[in-house]
């Protein structure tokens, strides 16, 4: 017998080789109907899995996202086996599940677009119809090579002559289907409720640009059709917010193939709200004790070498010349923080200079793949609220505070606050080659960030092996309106460049000591909070951040001086407006101002012009009524000055 502890504490004792479905069966029956799979002292297993030994068990359902996983790994595994059925020389390579549903690369042989979708997902539900086991086995590597070498499947073959050699390869047998999986599945396909498959894409083999480009089809699946219906009514609302589309139709921004992928050109209403949003940092970032640097776009390789970011960064920078070849090799900056060294570095510095904070507005360069451009969100050339801060061991905890209250007051402000979450990088033990300095240092480096945020109550999750490869980080994320995760804005603890570059300062004793560097964003990249705010907004920015604040209406020539009055006077104050003159009739114009979402509309006719007097409209609530322009922009002033969301 062997005892199981279910969440909630209950103990209950079982046979040898009762199945987790068994165990959950004996206990409800509603929860056999809802359990997806179960951890089983923390690790994730299938409902067929069978304890051997005394153990923890919870049971997992769609509510968590390890069963949601599990759930939808499975569907792409049923994806898998009709695209295999209908395209049987077609060729797997990997088929995760991902937060909103899963997707499955293939190579074909012919040409497979959204408009094949249709005939998969109906050999889709045939499968699930048929109720098919997932059965899973163990082999030998070299069994388990042997296998995949016979179906064809080269990239399989590919992926287990990656694992060591005494590994135990996971394969699941689904019919007449075979699939090398490490799982866990549910137990049949029956189990599978309501499918979709979304779209088709491009997509390298692992990632590389490289590599043979392959097909990969999305899905989603969900265990009520409902919920399924309620997704895709969702999807279609993001789809009217995505930045992408709604960015270029609002005149925001465009993209031109002549200049390149993820070199976006800011249009005049987009370049304007950057320029606010950046006097808005800036000016909030002086208040609070930073001082700006204007550095180079550029350095020789050798600041790179020092720093670290030519051995783990070069394949991500843009360099000119071949270090074969010149003498001198250049590279444009992916960072900051080396060019803003060498202003610490100026001079000496004492324990009374610090904290020393340095920000800039930085335009930096990432040669980012291909197949990862997207709109404003991941972009090569990019604007960035950078800032270094040099302190003391016993002011770190007060500085990273003060810099994670800046950021959350920046999100706050823009309205993106109630859509981030946190996540604490770490390094990755098992992969050190990526990183510098000792397990000793990166140890002492994170506990201490760890100590700070647990003392600071910040709710985060781990993210083991997504640190810099200088130091850990708090990344605060957010989602676009399609559900992915990106990061906004990061606070890095740094206690290895600083003796690298050896900055030194002068402690009350007299010795000589490098100080902590905290690598910081306020706001982030401009240009990835410009596509947010747009998916935020639906482009229906807040007037203080609107392009044009004011588009004045007048309803015929005869009223022409008096707008000309009225915008010059709104300009002189320091409102942004525009004057639509154009012989069109005014209820075009107030659906044409409507559609490029101005906050507010000024009519002008005979009525206003005789009483000296202006008819207002708001975008949000309509006709305001009849004021003066004094009143009217003493209302715009206070909800401008108040950035009033």
């Amino acid at each position: 017998m062997i005892n199981i502890t279910f969440k909630g504490g209950d103990v209950k004792a079982f046979e040898n080789g009762t199945s987790l479905i068994e165990m959950a069966k004996s206990i409800s029956e509603g929860l056999a109907r809802v359990a997806l799979a179960a951890t089983v002292d923390g690790e994730v297993c299938g409902l067929d899995f069978i304890p051997q030994k005394d153990c923890a068990v919870n049971f997992l359902t769609f509510d968590d996202e390890d069963g949601r996983r599990t759930y939808r790994h499975t569907a792409s595994h049923v994806l898998a086996q009709a695209v295999k059925r209908l395209y049987p020389t077609a060729k797997l390579a990997i088929g995760p599940a991902i937060d909103d549903g899963f997707y499955y690369d293939f190579e074909f042989d012919t040409s497979v677009t959204n408009s094949e979708l249709d005939a998969l997902e109906a050999e889709m539900k045939k499968i699930i119809k048929e109720d098919i086991p997932l059965v899973r086995a163990e082999l030998p590597r070299q069994e388990a090579i042997k296998l995949m070498e016979e179906k064809g499947e080269d990239y399989k073959v590919e992926l287990i002559k990656d694992l060591p050699e005494d590994a135990v390869i996971s394969i699941y047998n689904q019919g007449d289907f075979t699939d090398l999986c490490a799982g866990p599945h549910l137990l049949s396909t029956g189990k599978l409720k309501a499918i979709k498959l979304q779209y088709t894409a491009g997509a390298y083999w692992r990632g590389n640009e490289n590599n043979k480009m392959l097909t990969r089809i999305y899905g989603t699946a969900f265990p009520k059709k409902s919920d399924l219906d309620e997704y895709l009514e969702r999807l279609e609302e993001a789809k009217k917010r995505d930045h992408n589309k709604l960015g270029r139709e609002l005149e925001l921004f465009t993209t031109v193939d002549s200049i390149g992928q993820g070199l976006p050109i800011l249009l005049p209403k987009g370049a304007k709200i950057i320029q606010i949003l950046q006097r808005f940092v800036e000016d909030h970032e002086d208040k609070h004790g930073w001082v700006r640097t204007k550095t180079p776009y550029m350095a020789k390789s050798d600041l790179y070498k020092i720093s670290g970011h030519w051995d783990h960064y070069k394949d991500g920078m843009f360099v000119m010349g071949d270090e074969d070849k010149d003498k001198e090799v250049f590279a444009l900056r992916p960072m900051t923080c080396p060019f803003q060294y060498q202003a610490y570095l100026n001079r000496m510095r004492s324990y009374r200079d610090l904290p020393l904070r340095y920000g800039e507005t930085s335009t930096l360069f990432r040669n980012e793949a291909s197949g990862e451009m997207h709109g404003l969100i991941r972009v090569r050339q990019f604007t960035i609220s950078e800032g270094h801060l040099m302190c003391r061991p016993d002011q770190l905890e007060e500085e990273f505070k003060n810099c994670l209250e800046m950021a959350i007051y920046m999100l706050k402000t823009l309205g993106l606050y109630e859509d981030v979450s946190y996540r604490f990088s770490q390094w990755d033990p098992e992969d050190t080659e990526k990183y510098i300095g000792t397990k000793e240092q990166w140890d002492e480096a994170q506990d201490t960030m760890a100590k700070i945020l647990d003392h600071l109550e910040i709710p985060y999750k781990v993210g083991i092996g997504e640190a810099a490869f200088y130091g850990p980080k708090l990344d605060i994320q957010i989602k676009n309106v399609f559900g992915k995760e990106d990061t906004l804005i990061t606070i890095q603890i740094d206690q290895m460049l600083a003796e690298k570059f050896g900055m030194e300062y002068i402690d009350k004793d007299g010795s000589k000591k490098n100080p902590y560097i905290i690598h910081r964003t306020s706001i982030g990249c401009y240009e990835r909070t410009l596509a947010l705010l747009i998916e935020k907004y639906a482009g229906a920015f807040p007037a203080w951040l609107a392009p044009t604040q004011v588009k004045i209406l007048p309803i015929s020539d005869n009223y022409r001086d008096y707008a000309d009055k009225l915008y010059y006077e709104l300009k002189d104050k320091g409102f942004r407006v525009d004057l639509d003159d154009r012989s069109e009739k005014i209820g075009y114009k107030i659906r044409e101002a409507q559609l490029e979402k101005v906050p507010y509309m000024i009519i002008a006719g005979e009525k206003e012009m005789n009483e000296g007097t202006v008819s207002v409209r708001s975008r949000k609530n309509g006709d305001l009524g009849t004021m003066t322009l004094d009143e009217f922009m003493t209302m715009l002033g206070k909800e401008v000055e108040d950035k009033i969301i």
